[in-house]
């Protein structure tokens, strides 16, 4: 069992542990996985995936897991999330209902 995230592909990290002598031993820092299952209004289907807390705060934030998938940056998805997001934006093609659902952000402009 693979301890990564199946939207965002988030892993184990290494880094060191440091006593309070300041001695340094390697150590692993888990993902925190939670088991959820999210329902598509589009597809119709509960979806079921192992998902970081930190992703899952974000996907709430969006809304639902349709809205985060359309909007959020596709190079950072997983191969499960790109064929998912492929699925739910033809889906929503047929309907007429993309522009509805993607949030457009504007550009800042710098201060000088």
């Amino acid at each position: 069992m693979t301890r990564k995230c199946d939207l965002l592909n988030v892993r184990p990290m290494s880094g060191n542990k440091v006593s309070h002598s300041n001695r340094k031993t390697r150590r692993r820092f888990l993902p925190n996985l939670r088991d959820v299952a999210f329902k598509s209004e589009v597809l119709g289907v509960n979806v079921n995936l192992k998902v970081n807390a930190s992703t899952l705060r974000t996907i709430n934030k969006y809304g639902n897991i349709d809205i985060f998938l359309v909007n959020y940056p596709f190079n950072k998805m997983t191969d499960t999330a790109k064929k998912l997001r492929i699925k739910i934006k033809r889906k929503l093609n047929a309907q007429g209902k993309l522009e509805e659902v993607k949030i457009y952000r504007q550009k800042q402009k710098k201060a000088k």
